[in-house]
């Protein structure tokens, strides 16, 4: 993981937001090649997903035909959009102090065992990463028992490393960057959603909220789209853009952020249906993935248990991914499938619906202030009718709702993981060098192709900027006649470029250049007319 950080810092993937002030933790800026990846995966996300989708036939595994459009909704929204979808009550992770340096951190974030020495055993905890977990713990353990580093086989470790949550006593946990046992507070709920001022007044009427998410955008337009288009159930609303989540404890890269981009997908469907339907997109997301080269033992498909679920889901997939942050044998999350039912539209009709003990939905309800005798609901709905009549069967109901739920970071993350690459090739004097590639699928590729001119004369440069022009004017390309060519290649590699296009003497006399392909080094001529044509089928 260090070599991808680095490579992503030394390439221009990816840099520390604010860098030239110390940073800013939990946000993260996209640099010239992270900018055209992160773009990359969003188009072939839309185009597969909307812009390319054939609604005049099923497709396959489909239970039937279906439509598809997009949205763009602001970031701010309505106070009452967070209050009745349960974000401002029910969005919080749970938190933990530590009393004497004052951090702060997500109580099933913090990592630890449980060591016994002098007689005493304690949880040592850290925040190092998985490949330094044990070394970072050991360093702990023996500061804790004040031992030296030649004393680190009186530890007696216990059990394997685990997250806080599973530990019931914090009284004897030794926190990171602690110098005493027991500094933790019990942990108490803590609000991710960003809050802000909307008008010149600034009082607490005035206060609005930074999306956490971009549904709630689409269920408050479910009625403008059925009115402003043609879409009949089942359809699905598709959006990308920007949330905020005000994360305790922002970690690994830029898998958890403050800042980042969902690619959400709300699917509408008869309720007698919505189990076929959560199948379908289940496994429909899954070979998405799959197909852009995330494939093998490192992608996997986990359906939450009954204790897991949400308290309006009928039932949730994620699509995990072993990043390599990640301790051996673990997944973090990548996507979310989930059977929502009509939780989100019964909520912005009536308000904030709770689970009674018959497992049903329906309004919370809280005492009027000065009548405890009477009721009203704790947070009201809009009053709209969101409900949907089937002009063929007048049968009217409110749709069920099947959420595919991916980020646009985190899958570009996932990526760059997968395509990280070393192997050993020959450099330009035949001696064998560690080559890093990154091998990224060329429809995601942030380059395509790039262009050389062997050297720069006999015209060699011409010939090379005109197949250059030719191939922007489709995707993005690049031309680079600086150094040795064998050195232009392997910069080239860890940008991950499929496809390099070489004008050499050859060239010259009939017309002709070398192709190279990344991952195989693979080289072939091909006409200088036709170099457009061949990396067109070999990309798009």
């Amino acid at each position: 993981m260090d070599k991808l950080v680095s490579l992503c810092k030394r390439r221009g993937f990816l840099f520390q937001s604010s860098e030239i002030y110390g940073g800013l933790n939990g946000f993260w800026d996209y640099g010239p090649l992270g900018v055209e990846l992160k773009r990359n995966i969003k188009e072939a996300w839309w185009q597969d997903m909307v812009r390319g989708h054939d609604e005049l036939g099923v497709p396959a595994g489909a239970p039937e035909a279906y439509e598809m459009t997009g949205l763009d909704c602001t970031i701010i929204m309505h106070p009452q959009v967070w209050k009745v979808s349960g974000h401002y009550d029910l969005f919080c992770d749970m938190m933990v102090d530590c009393k004497e340096t004052k951090k702060r951190y997500r109580f099933d974030q913090l990592r630890g065992r449980w060591v016994t020495a002098k007689g005493k055993r304690i949880f040592v905890t850290t925040l190092a990463e998985a490949e330094q977990e044990a070394e970072d713990l050991e360093k702990r353990a023996l500061k804790a028992f004040n031992l030296r580093g030649k004393d680190a086989e009186s530890l007696e470790w216990e059990g394997a490393s685990m997250s806080l949550d599973k530990v019931d006593d914090l009284a004897s946990v030794f926190a990171p960057e602690a110098k005493e046992i027991g500094t933790l507070t019990e942990p108490r709920e803590f609000n991710l959603m960003f809050k802000t001022i909307v008008g010149a007044m600034g009082t607490e009427e005035d206060a609005a909220f930074l999306r956490p998410e971009t549904a709630q955008g689409i269920f408050v337009n479910f009625k403008n789209v059925l009115d402003s288009t043609r879409v009949k159930v089942p359809f699905g609303i598709a959006q990308i853009g920007k949330s905020f989540r005000n994360e305790i404890t922002p970690r690994n890269f830029t898998f958890r952020s403050r800042e980042f981009e969902q690619m959400e997908i709300e699917f509408f469907c008869n309720p007698k249906d919505s189990r076929k339907w959560y199948e379908y997109w289940r496994d429909r997301r899954m070979k998405w993935y799959t197909d852009l080269g995330l494939a093998g033992e490192r992608l996997v498909m986990r359906e939450h248990a009954a204790d897991e679920l949400s308290h309006y889901s009928v039932g949730t997939a994620d699509i995990e991914y072993a990043f390599p942050f990640l301790p051996e044998g673990e997944f973090g999350e990548l996507e979310g499938i989930a059977h929502r039912g009509d939780f989100d539209l019964r909520s912005h009709m009536e308000g904030k619906l709770v689970k009674n003990a018959e497992g049903c939905l329906e309004v919370e309800m809280v005492p009027v202030e000065g009548k405890p005798d009477k009721l009203r609901p704790k947070h009201r709905g809009s009053g709209r009718d969101l409900t949907y009549r089937d002009e063929v069967t007048n049968e009217k109901f409110v749709p069920h709702v099947i959420e595919p739920s991916s980020g646009a970071d985190r899958a570009t993350l996932a990526f760059l993981c997968e395509a990280y690459y070393e192997d050993q090739q020959p450099d330009e004097n035949g001696e064998l060098q560690t080559r890093v590639v990154m091998r990224f699928h060329p429809r995601i590729a942030p380059i395509k192709a790039a262009v050389f001119p062997l050297v720069k004369k006999d015209g060699m440069p011409e010939i090379a900027q005109d197949i250059y022009r030719k191939l922007k004017a489709k995707f993005s390309a690049f031309y680079d006649e600086k150094g040795a060519v064998g050195r232009r290649y392997r910069r080239q590699d860890e940008a991950g470029t499929p496809y390099c296009i070489t004008v050499d003497g050859q060239t010259l006399t009939d017309g002709t250049v070398t192709i190279r392909d990344r991952d195989t080094l693979e080289q072939w001529r091909v006409k200088v007319d036709e170099v457009v044509e061949e990396i067109s089928k070999r990309v798009m």
